[in-house]
């Protein structure tokens, strides 16, 4: 074998080892998108068998951050029914990625993660409830199909997250 033969497997190799790290660097970090108002309004009135669990939560909010856990339990343990987490930041948008982003990859959160993209709250705190106050943390389960709409206003356990679940479905 040649020394132009070997510099070249070397630089097919390496430069394999390059992509592949830095497509896996990009699947460890989260994607959070950005949503708006009208995407509440689009779960709550989806036409379909799906359960949404929507919690309202930023980093700053240590009852937020202590319930955390239950949710990722709740995301796991009903992976194969029809329930979907979705974990809704409330944070200040500067504060996505140098704040968001590192909480999420810290914590490995799995639960579906998006950031509220409203400038004034009050463009969607009516929408999840009208009951609520617009304080965090938060938690709306909803299903237009079965007729469910449960709203909380308080840090959840698991036994509580749980069992609301499981009566809505």
């Amino acid at each position: 074998m040649s020394f132009t033969s070997n510099t070249s497997s070397f630089m097919r190799v390496s430069l394999l080892l390059l992509l592949l790290s830095a497509f896996g660097f990009s699947l460890s970090a989260q994607d959070i998108p950005f949503i708006k108002a009208e995407q509440i309004t689009a779960w709550k009135n989806a036409d379909t068998d799906t359960l949404y669990v929507l919690n309202f939560w930023a980093t700053w909010c240590a009852p937020c951050v202590e319930e955390l856990p239950a949710f990722e339990k709740l995301n796991k343990n009903y992976a194969d029914k029809k329930v979907k987490v979705i974990l809704i930041s409330t944070d200040f948008k500067r504060n996505v990625e140098p704040k968001v982003k590192p909480f999420v990859k810290k914590r490995k959160l799995e639960s579906t993660v998006v950031f509220m993209n409203e400038s004034n709250p009050n463009n969607y705190i009516d929408l999840v409830d009208t009951a609520w106050s617009g304080a965090i943390p938060a938690t709306l389960i909803v299903s237009k199909k079965k007729n469910v709409s449960r709203f909380f206003e308080k840090k959840l356990t698991y036994t509580e997250l749980e069992a609301a679940v499981k009566e809505a479905l």
